[in-house]
C-alpha cells in the first residue's frame, strides 16, 4: 500500500491511497489544479481515481467536490451536500476494488464525521483527522494498522496565545474540536501495534503548531509510556507540500 498526502490542514485536505488496482482519494478540499499536480507527482491522473471517500462536510474537506464524479463518491449519510448513491455506514466494511474500507466514528462538530480504516490484501491504513477526542470504543476496530495518519492539530499554549476568539479556542479545545499534540500521541499509542511502520501527523495548525513542536510532544509522550518511538517512522504532513509513505505496489 502507498499513500500520498497532497494537502493537510485547515486550508484544504486531500490524500491518495494506492494499491495494486485501486486508487482512493480521501477528501477533496483543494483545487482541481492542486489535485492534478499532486497526482502527477506519483504518475496518476484524476481519471485513475476509483473511489473518493469523504470524512465530513467542512469546507476544507469538500470544497473541490464539484470536480469529482458522484458515481465514485462514498460517505456516511448526510455528510455531503449533494445526492449520493454510495452511502456507507459506521463500522460496516465495504469494497472498492482491492480495498476493504470501514468508516470509523469520530468526534467533531460536523453532521456525520468519520475516519476510515483501509485494508488491502497485505497492509492497512487508519486515517483519522478532525476529532476532539479519540473514541476508545474504536480501539478494537482499528488496532495495529500498518500505517497511521492521525490529527495532531495544535499546541495548547500556542493556541491560547493566538488572536482567535475565545469561542473559537473553546471549540478547538472541546470534545468536538481537534486533537492537541499530546492527546494525539496518547491516541496513537493506543492504536499502534507490532505491525505498525509509519505514523503521520496530520492537519497541523499553521498558527498554533509547528512540526517540531508536534514531534517533540510525541517524543515526550512516547517516553512517558516507555514506547520506543524509533521503531516507527514519524513525520508531519504539510498544508502546501506533498508527503508520501508506504510503498508502491510493484516495490518489494
Amino acid at each position: 500500500m502507498f499513500y500520498h498526502i497532497i494537502a493537510s490542514g485547515s486550508k484544504g485536505n486531500a490524500t491518495i491511497v494506492v494499491s495494486n488496482k485501486s486508487v482512493l482519494l480521501i477528501d477533496m478540499g483543494i483545487s482541481l489544479t492542486r489535485l492534478t499536480e499532486g497526482l502527477q507527482e506519483i504518475n496518476l491522473t484524476v481519471n485513475d481515481i476509483t473511489g473518493a471517500l469523504f470524512t465530513h462536510d467542512h469546507t476544507d474537506h469538500i470544497s473541490g467536490l464539484k470536480f469529482i464524479s458522484p458515481k465514485i463518491m462514498y460517505a456516511l449519510e448526510r455528510t455531503l451536500p449533494t445526492s449520493l448513491s454510495n452511502v456507507v455506514n459506521v463500522n460496516e466494511p465495504f469494497k472498492i476494488g482491492d480495498f476493504t474500507i470501514t468508516p470509523i466514528r469520530t468526534s467533531h462538530d460536523a453532521k456525520n464525521p468519520c475516519g476510515y480504516l483501509i485494508k488491502d490484501n497485505e497492509e492497512s491504513l487508519f486515517y483519522m483527522t478532525d476529532t476532539g477526542v479519540f473514541l476508545e470504543d474504536n480501539i478494537p476496530l482499528v488496532k495495529n494498522p500498518t500505517y497511521l495518519i492521525i490529527e495532531s492539530n495544535h499546541d495548547i499554549k500556542m493556541l491560547l496565545a493566538t488572536n482567535r476568539t475565545f469561542e473559537l479556542k473553546q471549540r478547538i479545545l472541546g470534545e468536538y474540536g481537534h486533537l492537541c499534540n499530546e492527546d494525539s500521541a496518547v491516541a496513537a499509542i493506543s492504536i499502534i501495534g507490532d505491525n505498525t511502520k509509519e505514523i503521520t501527523l496530520a492537519h497541523l495548525s499553521e498558527e498554533a503548531n509547528t512540526p517540531e513542536t508536534a514531534l517533540e510532544a510525541y517524543e515526550k509522550i512516547f517516553a512517558h509510556f516507555h514506547i520506543n518511538k524509533d521503531k516507527y517512522l514519524i513525520r508531519c504532513a504539510n498544508q502546501w507540500k506533498s508527503l508520501s509513505g508506504g510503498h508502491l505496489p510493484h516495490e518489494n
